[in-house]
C-alpha cells in the first residue's frame, strides 16, 4: 500500500471484505488464477514453493515492535526504537487501553518522550518537529523501496484478523478487498501479496507488467531485514554540552549540531562496548550523555532583525554565495561586537544553564561530573565564559546584579570606591599625591596616567571605567542618541534582560548604547583583552573544557595577548584540552603561548584500534632511512674524493722496486705514502659496504628495528606526555593532534575544509573524551584485541 493512500491515525480504515471462496472460481481474478498455478507443482511461476506441513497449524499472535517516522526533504524513512525502548512503549500501551488519560514514556535516554496516545514522538532538549510513532506488525516492500515499510496501525489490525482466520482454519487463498480499490491475498503463510489498483499507481507506468506488479508482504519484524538499534544504559556518568561554530551546518552534509552531537554519541556508546567493556560488564560505568547547544538561531532569529538589516545591503549579484556569507561567514564579526557579542554569550550560557536544570530534573539521581566542549567559533565562546566565571557565591550574585554591590553600578561618589570597585587601591596615594578626583580623572587621557606611573592593565580599566561612566551620565541627561530600535528606561524604569537575569537599568542601558559606542576592551588580570560586555555566570563549575578544531591562540594573539601565563587556570574549570587536525586551516596551537622558549611537538591522539596509522610509520620509517643514507652517502663521497685527491701520491712505485727513488724521497712524503696506501687497501671493504646498503636498510628500518621502533615511541610518547606545560590543564599537556587518513595525506589542500568538520565522526576524538572522563572516576581504558 502507497504512503499516499495510508489512512491516517485517528481516521477509521474501512473494512475489509474477506472473500472465502477459492480464488480460481472468482470471474476476472487473473491473478488469483496465476496464484493457483504458482501452488502446483508444475508451474512454472515465479513464486517461491512452500512445504505446508513444515508450517505450523496453531494461531500465535504476532509480536509488535515500535517504529518512529524521520521526515526528510525527499521522503519519509521508518526507523525501529531499541527492544528496551519498544518493551516500555508496549508494556505502557497495553496498561493504558482503558485508560483515557495521556501516556508519555521517556525513549532514546529520556531525550525523546512518546505520548502514546497522540502517537507523536517530542524531543526534550531541543527544537524538533514532532513525529509520528506507530506500533507495527505488518510490513511490505515494493520493487523500488530498499526496506520494508510498515503499515498502518488499522491495516495491519484487518491483515492480523484475516491472518488469524486462515490459519485456525486453514483455509488459505484468501482475499482482502478495500474500497480503495486495493487487494491483499493470503496465499499461504508465507506467501502474501498486495496488489494496487492502477488509478493509485504511477501514471507514466504503462506496461502492463508494471502495472499488475504486487508488493511483497512479511508479518512480523522477526521476518523482515532491519537494524534495531542497541539499547543505552540509563545510569549517565558524565554530562557533556556541545556548542557548534559559524553557521547553521556542521559538516559537509550540511547538517545541524542536534544530528552531529546524535553522531558523536553514537560513536562514544560503540567505543565503551568495545574499550570499556569489563567495566560495563562489571557494572561499574554506565554512559556520557552529550546535549547540543544551538545559538545561530537566537542570533539570526526575528527578535535582532539582524539578516533583515543585512539582506538590504546585500548586493544581488552571486546570491547564493553572499547568502552563505550572511549566514555563516558574518557570525565572526558578529562575535567582535559588543552588541551582539552580547547576544551570543547571552544565548550561549542562557542555554547551558537551562539544559542542565532539565537534566537534572529528569535524572535526579546524577551525581557525575559535567564537562563542555566547543568547535570552532564555539570554543572562543567557552573560553571567555570561562574566563570570566567566578568561584564565591558572592562575586556570581554580583555578576548577576543580584546584589547591591552591582559591579555594574557607576554611581561612585570617591575615587577610593572606585579604585576599590576594581581592585587597584595600591595606587590610591598616587592619585591623592595629585590631587585627582573623579571630575578630574575623567578629563585623564592615557598618557597623563602613565606619566603617574599606572601599569598598561589599570591604565586601561580606569578608561574603560571612566568611559562608561560618563556615557551613562551623558543618557541620563539626554544627551546620547540609541540606535533605531533599542530603548531604555529612565531612573528607576525596569530594563528587560535576557535569560531571566532580572532587571537592572545601568545593564540595560550599557547593551543598548553600546551599538553607538566604539567598541572596548578590557585588559584582565591575565592580560586577555575581550569585548566589554556582561559575562553570565554558569551553575555549574566544568570539570573539563574540549575545544575542537579551535581559533583561541589566534584570537589571543590578535587581541594583544603575546603570552599566557603558566601559573593562569580558568577560575572553575581546572582541565583544558586543545583537539584539532594537522590540516585544519582554522585551528591554531596554545602551548607556544604557555612555553614559548622551548619548541614542543603536539601529543599524537592515537588512533581507536590501538596503533599509529600504518602510511605514518611508513612515512616516519622513509624519512629517517633517507636522512642515515644521506649522511652516509656523504661520508663515503667526502672519503672517496680525499682518496682520487691523493692519486699522485698513491701512484708512486713501492720502496722495494724503486729503492733509489724511494730513498730521494723526504721523511714526510715517505709517511703520506703509508697512509694512502693503507686507505687504498681499505677500498674494496668500501665498495662491499655499499653493496650491501640495500640487505642492512630491509632489516633495519622494515624488520629488526620494528620492534625497538614501537619501544622507542611509546617512550617518546609518555617522555612528551610528562612535560609540564602550564596550569591550565593542571600541568599537563594541552595540544592533542589527530592522525591524518592516508587519502588525506596525498593533498592537504584538497581536505583542508574537511579537516575542520570532522571532529563530530572522529572515534579518535571521542575516545579521547571518554578517556579523559573516566580516567577520573578511577576506570582505566582497555585495548581491544584486533
Amino acid at each position: 500500500m502507497s504512503q499516499g493512500s495510508e489512512t491516517p491515525r485517528g481516521s477509521t480504515q474501512p473494512a475489509p471484505v474477506i472473500a472465502v471462496e477459492d480464488l480460481s472460481d472468482a470471474p476476472g481474478a487473473r491473478t488469483a488464477a496465476a496464484t493457483d498455478e504458482a501452488t502446483s507443482p508444475s508451474s512454472s511461476s515465479s513464486f517461491e514453493l512452500v512445504d505446508m506441513d513444515a508450517v505450523p497449524p496453531l494461531y500465535e499472535p504476532v509480536q509488535p515492535h515500535w517504529f518512529y517516522c524521520r521526515r526528510t526533504d525527499t521522503k519519509d524513512s521508518w526507523l525501529p526504537f531499541s527492544m528496551e525502548d519498544s518493551q516500555k512503549l508496549e508494556e505502557a500501551y497495553l496498561s493504558s487501553l482503558r485508560s483515557v488519560k495521556e501516556v508519555v514514556v521517556a525513549t532514546e535516554g529520556e531525550r525523546y518522550d512518546v505520548k502514546l496516545k497522540e502517537r507523536r514522538r517530542y524531543a526534550v532538549y531541543w527544537e524538533q518537529a514532532p513525529s509520528e510513532v506507530r506500533r507495527c506488525t505488518w510490513f511490505y516492500k515494493g520493487d523500488k523501496d530498499t526496506r520494508y515499510l510498515p503499515y498502518p496501525e488499522d491495516f495491519s489490525d484487518s491483515l492480523e484478523e484475516a491472518y488469524m482466520i486462515a490459519v485456525t482454519l486453514d483455509e488459505w487463498k484468501r482475499k482482502l478487498e478495500f474500497p480503495t480499490g486495493e487487494t491483499v491475498i493470503l496465499h499461504n503463510p508465507k506467501l502474501i501479496m498486495h496488489y494496487q489498483p492502477i488509478t493509485l499507481q504511477e501514471e507514466w507506468m504503462s506496461s502492463p507488467s508494471e502495472q499488475t506488479r504486487p508488493r511483497t508482504v512479511k508479518r512480523g519484524i522477526e521476518n523482515i531485514s532491519v537494524e534495531i538499534p542497541d539499547g543505552e544504559p540509563e545510569s549517565v556518568d558524565h554530562l557533556v554540552f556541545m556548542v557548534h561554530g559559524i553557521g547553521p551546518a556542521c559538516d559537509l552534509r550540511f547538517r545541524s549540531i542536534i544530528q552531529c552531537v546524535n553522531d558523536f554519541r553514537s560513536a562514544s556508546l560503540s567505543l565503551l562496548n568495545t574499550h570499556f567493556k569489563k567495566a560495563q560488564d562489571e557494572k561499574r560505568i554506565g554512559r556520557v550523555e552529550f546535549l547540543p547547544v544551538n545559538w545561530h538561531s537566537a542570533l539570526h532569529g526575528d527578535a535582532t532583525g539582524v539578516d533583515e538589516d543585512i539582506q538590504r545591503i546585500t548586493l544581488p549579484s552571486i546570491s547564493r554565495l553572499r547568502h552563505f556569507t550572511n549566514d555563516t561567514l558574518l557570525d565572526l564579526f558578529f562575535y567582535n561586537s559588543p552588541t551582539y557579542c552580547q547576544t551570543i554569550v547571552d544565548t550561549v550560557a542562557s542555554e547551558v544553564n537551562q539544559l542542565y536544570r532539565l537534566f537534572r530534573q529528569r535524572h535526579p539521581q546524577f551525581t557525575g561530573g559535567v564537562s563542555v566542549a566547543g568547535h570552532s567559533l564555539g570554543s572562543l565562546i567557552l573560553f571567555d565564559l570561562l574566563t570570566n566565571q567566578r568561584t564565591s557565591l558572592v562575586e556570581k550574585d554580583a555578576i548577576r546584579g543580584k546584589t547591591s554591590g552591582d559591579m555594574v553600578t557607576l554611581e561612585y561618589k570617591t575615587m577610593k570606591e572606585v579604585l576599590q570597585r576594581m581592585g587597584l587601591e595600591e595606587h590610591i596615594d598616587v592619585f591623592k599625591k595629585e590631587q585627582l578626583d573623579l571630575e578630574s580623572l575623567a578629563l585623564c587621557s592615557e598618557n597623563d596616567l602613565k606619566e603617574l606611573g599606572i601599569p598598561l592593565g589599570p591604565r586601561k580599566k580606569i578608561l574603560s571605567f571612566m568611559r562608561r561612566r560618563t556615557m551613562l551620565q551623558e543618557y541620563k541627561a539626554g544627551n546620547t542618541h540609541l540606535a533605531p530600535g533599542l530603548h531604555a528606561s529612565r531612573d528607576g524604569e525596569d530594563f528587560p534582560v535576557e535569560d531571566g537575569q532580572g532587571t537592572d537599568g545601568n545593564y540595560a542601558f550599557l547593551r543598548s548604547v553600546s551599538t553607538t559606542g566604539a567598541v572596548d576592551y578590557e585588559y584582565f588580570d591575565v592580560g586577555i583583552g575581550q569585548v566589554s560586555i556582561n559575562y553570565p555566570q554558569l551553575d555549574f563549575e566544568p570539570q573539563t573544557f574540549f575545544a575542537f578544531g579551535s581559533p583561541i591562540g589566534m584570537f589571543l594573539t590578535v587581541r594583544g595577548l603575546k603570552r599566557i601565563d603558566p601559573s593562569y587556570s580558568f577560575p572553575t574549570c581546572k582541565s583544558f584540552y586543545n583537539i584539532y587536525h594537522p590540516f585544519d586551516p582554522v585551528a591554531y596551537r596554545i602551548e607556544p603561548m604557555i612555553v614559548s622558549d622551548v619548541d614542543i611537538e603536539p601529543m599524537l591522539i592515537p588512533h581507536h584500534k590501538g596503533r599509529k596509522r600504518m602510511h605514518l610509520e611508513l612515512k616516519e620509517s622513509l624519512t629517517r632511512m633517507s636522512a642515515d643514507l644521506k649522511n652516509n652517502v656523504l661520508g663515503s663521497l667526502r672519503t672517496a674524493w680525499q682518496s682520487f685527491s691523493r692519486l699522485p701520491i698513491a701512484a708512486l712505485p713501492p720502496v722495494a722496486e724503486g729503492e733509489a727513488d724511494a730513498a730521494a724521497l723526504s721523511p714526510q712524503q715517505v709517511e703520506a705514502g703509508k697512509d694512502t696506501a693503507k686507505r687504498t687497501e681499505c677500498k674494496p671493504d668500501f665498495w662491499k659496504k655499499i653493496l650491501e646498503w640495500p640487505k642492512v636498510i630491509n632489516l633495519n628500518y622494515f624488520q629488526g628495528a620494528k620492534v625497538e621502533e614501537v619501544e622507542t615511541a611509546s617512550e617518546e610518547q609518555k617522555e612528551q606526555q610528562n612535560i609540564k606545560i602550564g596550569m591550565l590543564n593542571g600541568g599537563r599537556r594541552i595540544d592533542y593532534v589527530l592522525q591524518e587518513k592516508p587519502i588525506e595525506s596525498f593533498n592537504e589542500y584538497l581536505f583542508a575544509i574537511q579537516s575542520h568538520l570532522c571532529y563530530w565522526e572522529s572515534e579518535d576524538t571521542a575516545l579521547l573524551l571518554l578517556k579523559e572522563i573516566y580516567e577520573k572516576l578511577g576506570v582505566v581504558l582497555e585495548q581491544p584485541q584486533q
